[in-house]
């Protein structure tokens, strides 16, 4: 598959071709009009650099020291949920191929593969983690991320309701108005995905919570379980308590506002991540390459600060360094890869990457991370040109 693509935007089309359209439809989609998902991408692309010339860029180091740790370049793989169906035991096969790149991997509560399965594959990791109703199943959780390791914990904030999304609705994942049948027929339209994950990537379960829901699948109305489940009186307060009883890295993922970025320090946490959760909650709200720069300001260098949303590219990593992040999360990028062809196409993401940054760098005169900053924007005083 890797031979076959030369971008994430062929890995997209190739995971249309081989997902079963319901999970497809969820990787893809976004909430509402999806303005939010298209303006992630569409913001990000429009940030002008300054090129410059005749400086000695041949030495590029993308090397990026973060919660202790030197990673190989500043880009994470954030949490993906149900990447394990996109993918035969989907997490445990990204985990290996973040290893092998040196960059860390984040594990999604609603992932296929549980924290134990993905620990006892030997691939180091971080865990994202969601405030359920039952604290009881939530200490666990945190406990059962310690116990595996884990290097950081990433405490999603910004699902207090679940984000109305039509495309699951249609396709069958949430509200269902697609019959099982239907569903059905998805997968025998995918031969390739329904033997080598539909037969031989059994149990189709969401392992972190088969706790709270027993061993049957919950795809058909997952959002409907989420809105059930998912606490929406979850406040700073409960940050502080997650805080007690987390002493790694805990970092807040879901901030778009100043105001909340600066509370966020206030609650303990060691870090923040920009983030409009890929544009599948509240449609309308802000890119997060437009909401970087002000939380980036608010923050001022107290805290470090991931970003995530609409990055497809090692161009768009150096972007968003330029607006004010210090490392790089992304999503579907890895997802559609691994969808369309498993560890190796995450890796080849990856490499991908790490290449396009060199280009970029190379060209914008800069050859270090933090040399990367709001002075390679074309600006107009100092926002950033869109």
């Amino acid at each position: 598959m890797a031979r076959r693509a030369a971008s994430v935007s062929d890995y997209r089309a190739l995971a249309k071709a081989r997902l079963p359209h319901f999970l497809f439809e969820y990787l893809d989609g976004g909430s509402y009009d999806e303005v939010t998902l298209r303006r992630n991408v569409e913001d990000l692309r429009s940030v002008a650099l300054k090129q410059r010339v005749l400086r000695d860029v041949s030495s590029i180091d993308l090397s990026t020291e973060l919660f202790g740790k030197r990673w190989s370049m500043p880009v994470g793989l954030g949490p993906v949920g149900l990447s394990g169906l996109y993918a035969r035991r989907g997490e445990v096969q990204a985990a290996h191929a973040a290893a092998e790149a040196g960059v860390p991997f984040a594990l999604s509560t609603l992932s296929a593969c549980s924290i134990g399965e993905v620990a006892r594959s030997g691939a180091p990791f971080w865990f994202q983690l969601y405030i359920v109703k039952d604290r009881a199943f939530v200490s666990d959780m945190i406990a059962k991320a310690k116990e595996a390791g884990c290097g950081a914990l990433l405490l999603t904030v910004d699902l207090a309701v679940p984000g109305t999304r039509y495309r699951d609705y249609r396709a069958g994942i949430s509200g269902s108005l697609a019959s099982p049948n239907r569903r059905r027929m998805q997968v025998v339209q995918r031969p390739g995905w329904a033997w080598e994950v539909g037969l031989r990537g059994k149990p189709h379960t969401l392992g972190n919570i088969e706790p709270l829901l027993g061993s049957d699948a919950v795809l058909e109305n997952l959002m409907g379980w989420v809105s059930q489940n998912f606490d929406s009186s979850v406040t700073w307060k409960d940050v502080e308590w997650v805080r007690s009883q987390w002493d790694r890295p805990l970092v807040i993922k879901g901030i778009l506002d100043p105001e909340d970025a600066r509370a966020s320090l206030g609650s303990g946490a060691d870090g923040i991540v920009v983030s409009n959760h890929g544009g599948r909650q509240l449609d309308g709200v802000s890119s997060t390459a437009r909401a970087l720069p002000q939380v980036a300001d608010a923050i001022a260098g107290r805290s470090p600060i991931l970003v995530d949303g609409g990055v497809r590219s090692g161009l768009d990593v150096v972007r968003m360094l330029a607006l004010g992040a210090d490392f790089v999360m992304m999503g579907r990028a890895w997802a559609y890869a691994l969808a369309a062809g498993g560890q190796d196409a995450v890796a080849h993401v990856l490499k991908l990457i790490d290449a396009e940054m060199r280009v970029a760098m190379a060209l914008t005169g800069v050859t270090k991370v933090p040399e990367i900053n709001e002075l390679l924007l074309e600006s107009s005083g100092n926002q950033a040109t869109f």
